[in-house]
């Protein structure tokens, strides 16, 4: 069962969850929910709440209530049903990708799992709705609150038990392959402190020591890290993988040695599914070659885990230059892992005379991609627009090393 939560009765954050979790304070969110699908403004809807429900209930009420407004295109039903604050809204990833962690994690076996830094407990929801008996591990009694709150209302607090612990020390403490009396381990470190990206892994929360050390300890752990962590970091016998979701990649994962398998992983969310390239040992680099009939951008996700030079030997492509990761091929691809542009013109790179033969072409809008290149896009698309009513893709980009600009056809894409 989910343990009761001891917490100060002067926090006002968790005295407004609690206030919200009870019967008036569910009616309350209701109410609040009403009046924002209605459209009602802000000062409008709080004056309204207040007279109805009193001033306690109104603030907690309409923000709950805004809150699960915006949750609702991610979490669908559930979101009506949700407890959350701006912080872990913000934080919480898609529930389907969550799904799909928590079934991997559990393929051989349902639990016992240690979720360490529960936040508001969605990926505990995801492991239990899956069978697992999770214990759920934070040193912030907000995040404990929201967790004991959302498993209840999600139907697996049975299969929730919510503690107080410090990651690091819980980490420290692991041994023989457990940790938290439990066999597998999710671990999503912060990576943001006051309001800003911490690029260094080492001022995560908690820090890259505890992570590696609990993917030594404890095979059977996962483990969330940002896109951009180097490659170096990665232990051996750990899988990397990138995940993708509409051209931009929406998480990274370190699966422990228990579970992985493969040397790096790229996932895709397409058409309600996934799909999924590996790759095992290391592919190396896709050769280099001249600009032809197309050009092939290839997704975040596939850059990043070092498959590029998988998905140019499907569509027979070569990188235009070494060091960037474009692809040219004679064909168009038809392939989800990349995006295509049919080359139209390749031109060293000359602001003057790309922009006379855009006027030549009768090109008014232009969308600038670039890559290898310190020019910024927004400034380059201003200069090169112009009165024609034909639209164009400008590439800015090294090819063999040089300066070159592509013209593209917008069509092709």
């Amino acid at each position: 069962m989910s343990e009761a939560v001891r917490v100060p009765d002067d926090d006002p954050a968790l005295s407004n969850l609690r206030l919200l979790r009870t019967a008036e304070g569910t009616a309350a969110v209701q109410r609040a929910a009403g009046l924002f699908a209605e459209g009602v403004d802000l000062l409008t809807g709080l004056s309204r709440l207040r007279e109805e429900l009193g001033p306690e209930l109104a603030g907690p009420a309409w923000e709950l209530a805004r809150l699960r407004a915006r949750a609702r295109p991610v979490f669908g039903a559930d979101a009506d049903l949700l407890f959350l604050t701006a912080e872990t809204l913000e934080q919480a990833g898609r529930p389907e990708l969550a799904d799909r962690r928590a079934a991997r994690l559990l393929a051989d076996g349902g639990g016992p799992v240690a979720d360490l830094g529960c936040g508001a407990g969605t990926d505990t929801v995801a492991l239990a709705r899956r069978g697992a008996s999770v214990v759920a591990i934070d040193r912030d009694p907000v995040a404990r609150e929201l967790t004991t709150a959302n498993a209840a209302a999600l139907g697996v607090g049975s299969r929730v038990r919510v503690v107080g612990g410090d990651v690091v020390d819980v980490v420290d403490r692991a041994e023989n392959g457990w940790v938290a009396s439990c066999a597998a381990a999710v671990l999503d470190p912060a990576r943001r402190a006051d309001g800003r990206r911490q690029l260094d892994p080492d001022r995560w929360s908690p820090p890259w020591s505890t992570v590696a050390r609990l993917l030594e300890r404890v095979p059977r752990a996962l483990v969330k890290v940002a896109p951009g962590l180097d490659h170096e970091r990665v232990p051996d016998g750990v899988e990397a993988e990138w995940v993708s979701v509409g051209g931009s990649i929406v998480e990274a994962l370190l699966w422990g040695t228990g579970v992985s398998t493969t040397w790096r992983r790229t996932t895709l969310l397409h058409d309600g599914g996934f799909l999924e390239l590996t790759a095992e040992p290391d592919p190396g680099t896709a050769p280099a070659g001249p600009v032809r009939g197309w050009l092939h951008e290839p997704d975040p996700a596939v850059i990043r885990s070092g498959l590029v030079a998988l998905v140019a030997a499907d569509l027979e492509a070569t990188l235009v230059d070494p060091t960037i990761a474009y692809l040219t091929s004679d064909a168009t691809a038809g392939s989800p892992w990349v995006r295509s542009f049919r080359v139209d013109e390749v031109l060293p790179f000359n602001l003057k005379k790309l922009r006379a033969l855009l006027r030549t072409r009768g090109v008014g809008r232009v969308t600038v991609k670039k890559r290898g290149s310190a020019i910024e896009p927004e400034s380059l698309a201003r200069q090169l627009r112009g009165p024609g009513p034909e639209s164009a893709v400008v590439v800015v980009t090294r090819v063999a090393g040089a300066p070159t600009a592509l013209v593209c056809d917008v069509s092709g894409g």
